[in-house]
């Protein structure tokens, strides 16, 4: 039999597991697959909702070796060039993550830098945050931070899209990678803004907002959907356009549930990949 479609690029998720589905490694696999690319996932935690206490998060950290023994298994397995990094959540896990990227050389390194774990105390919180920006910021080609994550990176507040472009800026000094921050619809307006900025090209991402309220899963598909186009060759201005507006109609064709948050349906955004 012959084959005659070309292989899929192979694109890696590092992330953590969400229960609804709604987010995490869940979110990126469906995005992926939707735009066409071969993906897999290392786990790095279980995170569950709990019902019973205001659908607060439940956080379990996946033992370092584990998460090491993983991928090992899937850098053997295939020659990767592209990976996504969501949430890691511990120092351990930031440190043994960091080791398997430096182990092998990347085109793409997209950072979804989830700086604060909602499962975790404060202080542990902190030590993470810390430590995902020594470990692994200084190696993300891509960056893309949501509104208090931006706010963290760049030390400034963001109330405006000038204060997001000029926080992008900041990010981009800092790291050296591309920014694609992400307002959404935190910022006033009739219009969801993010803000491309690779230290030449600043341009501004925009589309109505579907409705005012944060769907679950949104910054997790916007980072799935540009590391999937990069893998397939796109530029990272192109990847970013063509993210915008997967993610966009994934809000659009938003899942609702008995929690009191809705979930994006990349499925829903399929119209848009071609």
């Amino acid at each position: 039999m012959s084959l005659t479609n070309p292989a899929p690029a192979v694109t890696l998720t590092i992330a953590g597991s969400e229960a609804t589905g709604g987010a995490g490694a869940q979110a990126d696999l469906r995005t992926f697959q939707e735009l066409g690319v071969y993906g897999i996932a290392a786990l790095t935690c279980i995170v569950s909702f709990d019902p019973k206490d205001s659908w607060n998060h439940r956080f379990v950290p996946v033992e370092p070796q584990v998460i090491a023994d993983q991928l090992e298994a899937i850098q053997t397995c295939y020659p990767l060039e592209t990976v996504k990094i969501g949430m890691l959540g511990t120092p351990a896990t930031i440190d043994t993550v960091a080791t398997a990227l430096k182990s092998q050389q990347w085109r793409n390194i997209v950072l979804d830098p989830v700086l604060i774990c909602k499962g975790q105390e404060p202080g542990a919180a902190l030590d993470t945050d810390q430590a995902l920006k020594a470990q692994i910021l200084q190696l993300a080609t891509v960056v893309t931070p949501n509104h208090f994550e931006a706010e963290s990176l760049s030390g400034m507040s963001i109330s405006s899209i000038e204060d997001l472009q000029e926080a992008a800026k900041r990010i981009h000094q800092i790291s050296g990678a591309i920014v694609v921050a992400k307002g959404g619809i935190r910022l006033e307006g009739q219009n969801a803004v993010d803000v491309y900025f690779d230290g030449t090209t600043l341009e501004l991402l925009s589309a109505p907002k579907v409705g005012e309220v944060a769907v679950s899963g949104a910054g997790c598909t916007l980072a799935a959907a540009i590391t999937a186009e990069l893998a397939k060759g796109a530029t990272a201005l192109e990847a970013a356009r063509t993210a915008k507006a997967f993610v966009t109609e994934a809000i659009r064709n938003r899942v609702s549930s008995a929690a009191p948050f809705d979930a994006v349906w990349q499925g829903g955004a399929s119209g848009t990949s071609a």
